[in-house]
């Protein structure tokens, strides 16, 4: 099927290769010319300067993918392709949207007599190879009609339609709030592992973990690949950025009143991770000196 896809970073860029492989035709874009240029030389994908290139070159009825970066891009993207699609068009997010942006933005074009699909995407950088896990959310009839590049882009079984408008993101943002308590919870075993008396292999210990271990995955397949290149880590700065769906998942579970604590704090763990020094561990470092005479380090 022909599509439009507009976003061609790290994902994007590898989605429209596994969608050209897969016999569909391409018309992308994204801000960089060069990524454009770059990916233009794949057969089955024509490059384009603008969304409104993108859309002129599209016969109707279109679908247009969207992967950009959450928030103000993607509003950005949406918005624009609002004025220049006509009804019967589709739009996809495909990005780490807020669910509930995405039922805002799926009424403000059904008002206008295009549809929208929100799609959360899992996979990273492995898609390309491995097949992306897709979480759909949109009318049943938008989906069927779009199901042969789902399948394409994913493994066998690894999609699903969850729902109207706004699941596919919702359960994309579960998914990442569970993916943040896994990671933090390898990162303190390992740091545990790391600081005992014993001199370990770290890698020999994860791919052990893979062989049978109740607690066996991908992510340990990845530490073990991890600490292979860089036993100790020390080329890597312990800075870890969010981007986004743990803190809406937060929030969803307290107006839900249900609890989250271990994502919670794997998530407030990330904040610690960029502060060069807490000023909260200062405050407790003063207050025991103030009651109990304990030694403080000076700063330096």
């Amino acid at each position: 099927m022909q599509l439009g896809f507009v976003g061609l970073g790290r994902m994007g860029f590898n989605m429209v290769t596994r969608l050209a492989r897969g016999g569909h035709t391409i018309v992308a874009t994204d801000r960089n010319p060069e990524v454009v240029r770059q990916i233009a030389q794949q057969p089955g994908v024509t490059g384009a300067a603008s969304l409104a290139e993108v859309v002129e070159r599209l016969d109707a009825p279109r679908a247009v993918w969207v992967m950009v970066p959450a928030g103000a891009a993607t509003e950005s993207v949406i918005q624009e392709l609002g004025e220049r699609l006509a009804p019967g068009d589709v739009v996809v997010d495909g990005g780490n949207s807020n669910f509930r942006d995405s039922m805002r933005r799926a009424e403000a074009l059904a008002a206008r007599g295009i549809r929208f699909m929100d799609q959360g995407t899992s996979g990273g950088i492995w898609g390309l190879e491995n097949g992306y896990c897709l979480m759909i959310g949109g009318d049943p009839e938008t989906f069927a009609r779009l199901e042969p590049a789902f399948q394409t882009l994913a493994p066998p079984d690894g999609y699903l339609h969850c729902g109207p408008v706004g699941a596919g993101h919702f359960v994309k943002m579960v998914h990442n709030g569970i993916e943040y308590g896994m990671m933090q919870a390898y990162g303190e075993g390992f740091e545990v592992l790391h600081a005992s008396q014993f001199e370990l292999d770290l890698a020999k210990v994860a791919r052990l973990w893979n062989r049978g271990s109740v607690i066996r995955s991908w992510l340990c397949e990845l530490a073990a690949e991890a600490f292979s290149r860089d036993r100790n880590l020390e080329r890597i700065r312990g800075y870890v950025e969010d981007s986004g769906e743990a803190r809406w998942m937060v929030i969803e579970a307290m107006n839900e009143n249900v609890p989250t604590p271990v994502i919670t704090l794997s998530l407030l763990e990330r904040f610690r991770s960029r502060q060069e020094e807490s000023f909260s561990a200062k405050v407790v470092a003063a207050l025991r000196k103030e009651f109990g005479g304990h030694a403080v380090k000076p700063a330096e």
